[in-house]
C-alpha cells in the first residue's frame, strides 16, 4: 500500500524552486559576462537535474529509497545529456535569433527584461514541470508497474532524443547537405524526434507517481504544461515558423508527421 507525505512534499517545494531559480540566476550572470543569452538553453536541463538532486537530499528518510534513486537517475541523466548536447551545438555561435528578437523590443533595460522574461520564467517552469519528480521522493510504496511503465516510456523518449540529435548532427556536418532539409532516419517519421522524446520523458516521469491517484491528480499539470510548450509554445510551433520559408520544407511537412512518429506518406 502506497502512502504520501504531503507535509514533507509541501516543505520541500520552496527549496526546489530555489534550486531552479538559483541555476537560472547564475546562468544570467554568466550570460551578461559573455554577452550572449543563448546559454540559458543549457541551463534548462541543468535546472531539472538540480531540482532532482536537491529534492533527493531533502527527502532523506522519506518515501521509498528505490523510487528516490530511480527518479533522481532518470532526471539527472536526461538533464545532463540535454545540457551537454545543447552546449556542444551552440559552441562558437553567436546569439540565438530568438533572443535577439526578444531583446530588440525590450522596454527599458534589456538585461533586466531578459532576467524577467527568460531566466526567471524558465526557472519557474522548471519547478512547475518537475512537480512529479519532486512528488516521487515522498511516495512510500515500493516500485510497481506504474514506475516500470514510466521508466520504459522515459527510455523510449531518451532514445528518440539522442538518436535524432545524433542523426541531425551528422547530417549537418556533411557539406553536401548544406541548404537541404533533414528527412532521414527518425526525421522521416516525425519532424521533431527530439521534442517527441521530451514528451515521452516527462509523461514517463509522471507515470512513476500514478500509483497514487491523488498525487497524479495534483501533478498532472506538469506534463500538460510541457506538452503545450513542446507543441504550441517555444518548441515545435516556433521552429516551424522559422523553417517555413526554407526550400523543400513544405514538401517535407506534407509527407512527414508533425509530432507523433508514423511512416512517411508517399510523395
Amino acid at each position: 500500500m502506497s502512502g504520501f507525505g504531503w507535509a514533507e512534499f509541501a516543505r520541500d517545494l520552496p527549496v526546489a524552486l530555489g534550486a531552479a531559480l538559483g541555476v537560472m540566476l547564475v546562468t544570467f550572470l554568466i550570460a551578461l559576462r559573455k554577452g550572449v543569452h543563448r546559454i540559458v538553453d543549457v541551463a534548462w536541463g541543468l535546472g531539472f537535474a538540480a531540482v532532482a538532486l536537491v529534492s533527493y537530499a531533502m527527502s532523506t528518510g522519506d518515501g521509498d529509497d528505490g523510487r528516490r534513486v530511480l527518479v533522481t537517475v532518470l532526471t539527472v541523466v536526461w538533464g545532463l545529456r540535454l545540457a551537454v548536447h545543447i552546449g556542444r551545438r551552440g559552441r562558437g555561435h553567436g546569439e540565438d535569433p530568438r533572443y535577439e528578437a526578444l531583446l530588440a523590443k525590450a522596454p527599458g533595460n534589456p538585461a533586466l527584461y531578459a532576467l524577467r522574461t527568460v531566466y526567471l520564467l524558465q526557472g519557474a517552469l522548471v519547478w512547475l514541470i518537475s512537480l512529479p519528480v519532486q512528488a516521487a521522493f515522498h511516495l512510500t510504496g515500493t516500485l510497481d508497474g506504474w514506475a516500470w511503465a514510466g521508466t520504459a516510456l522515459w527510455a523510449l523518449g531518451l532514445a528518440f532524443e539522442a538518436v535524432g540529435d545524433s542523426q541531425l548532427a551528422r547530417f549537418k556536418a556533411d557539406p553536401a547537405n548544406k541548404g537541404r532539409i533533414m528527412d532521414r532516419g527518425l526525421w522521416s517519421w516525425t519532424r521533431h524526434p527530439n521534442y517527441f522524446g521530451d514528451f515521452c520523458v516527462w509523461w514517463g516521469l509522471f507515470l512513476v507517481v500514478c500509483t497514487d491517484p491523488a498525487v497524479a491528480a495534483a501533478t498532472l499539470v506538469s506534463p500538460l504544461v510541457m506538452s503545450f510548450l513542446l507543441t504550441r509554445g517555444s518548441g515545435k510551433a516556433l521552429l516551424e515558423r522559422h523553417m517555413a520559408g526554407r526550400p523543400g520544407y513544405a514538401e517535407y511537412r506534407a509527407r512527414t508527421s508533425g509530432f507523433f512518429p508514423r511512416p512517411p506518406r508517399r510523395s
